[in-house]
């Protein structure tokens, strides 16, 4: 059961890239790729981020982990009831706090070495940080490997050998071999097979069972999203604009941009036809995103208010998180 104790709080975190022009690479612009995000991960919770592709997902989960350096912003980690500054770390420090939060990436046939077995990819972990010796490194791999449903025959196979579905199963014993608390699964089904998706998901569902652990699980699939997750965050262009518990979301939206989300989430039924159209309009230049609420060019619910003044972030009910100016009056329609 998920905890009321906070593992993990984030802080106007921010990620901006330069564009540079010219001979002289003269700064002309940044694209911001997150914007200003705040939230906090419960113990022992998922918390799903979902949004469309670009809008800054996998950016600010690996600027969590400082994979990628973050422009401005806290990223506070509670390590043994401590808080600890993510951000203010030195390269060592940062090394040692590694070992409590992991991450498992998107493309299982990209993030492994196809020149190491499976006993390098996952022992690798454990040798670099040096809490084992090799007897004991051999156990640990070997029971990881069963852990994730694999043969502990296969442990001097190369990452080729393996299906898609295998090949995340190394990554996510990997993930878990210095016992870390907070994992980062980025997208962790969205290359595999549908049939072999589900076994995946309940694969890391039953492992955060065991080990106590807590998810940031990023996404666009809302779908994954529902399945998974205890609360959803909603992202647009580099900012969080909803986040509330899973039911609430899907069942009771505040934003506009998340009832398009919903709207566009497929049913598996050759006689169901959706009343509500597509989005219009495209997703806006994170160089250069308009003036007020960054959706109102595609929201149809827009007035004028919307095109000039950015809305706060707001609690509208317990839990609930909204940043629309509309969010008390608009009846948003739910998942079907």
């Amino acid at each position: 059961m998920m905890e009321t104790t906070a593992l993990l709080r984030v802080e106007n975190l921010k990620k901006y890239y330069p564009i540079k022009k010219g001979f002289w690479k003269k700064v002309v612009g940044h694209i911001k790729a997150v914007d200003g995000v705040t939230f906090t991960i419960w113990r022992g919770e998922t918390l799903g981020l979902v949004g469309e592709s670009g809008c800054g997902k996998s950016t600010l989960g690996k600027c969590i982990l400082r994979a990628v350096e973050p422009t401005e912003g806290r990223v506070e980690f509670i390590l043994n009831g401590s808080p600890l500054e993510m951000t203010a770390l030195d390269k060592k420090s940062l090394r040692a706090a590694r070992r409590h939060m992991q991450m498992i990436f998107q493309d299982p046939y990209s993030s492994l070495d196809p020149r190491m077995t499976v006993m390098d990819i996952i022992s690798e972990p454990l040798r670099v940080n040096k809490v084992c010796n090799k007897e004991e490194i051999e156990e640990r791999v070997k029971k990881l490997v069963e852990l994730v449903g694999l043969n502990v025959n296969h442990l001097k196979r190369y990452p080729h050998a393996f299906s898609g579905g295998q090949r995340q199963r190394i990554g996510i014993a990997r993930a878990l071999a210095l016992n870390p608390e907070f994992i980062v699964a980025d997208e962790p089904v969205s290359a595999l097979d549908v049939s072999v998706q589900s076994q995946i998901l309940n694969l890391l569902l039953d492992l955060q069972k065991e080990f106590h652990l807590t998810y940031l699980f990023i996404s666009h699939d809302l779908g994954v999203i529902q399945h998974v997750s205890d609360r959803v965050a909603v992202m647009y262009v580099g900012r969080i604009v909803e986040m509330a518990p899973t039911e609430e979301i899907f069942f009771a939206p505040k934003h506009p941009y998340t009832e398009a989300l919903i709207a566009a989430v497929p049913r598996p039924d050759p006689r169901f036809r959706k009343n509500k159209g597509v989005l219009q309009g495209e997703v806006p230049n994170p160089a250069a995103p308009p003036p007020g609420c960054y959706f109102h060019l595609r929201c149809p619910y827009a007035t004028k208010r919307c095109a000039e003044e950015t809305p706060i972030w707001d609690e509208i009910t317990p839990g609930h998180f909204v940043a629309c100016h509309y969010a008390h009056d608009l009846t948003l329609r739910p998942i079907d």
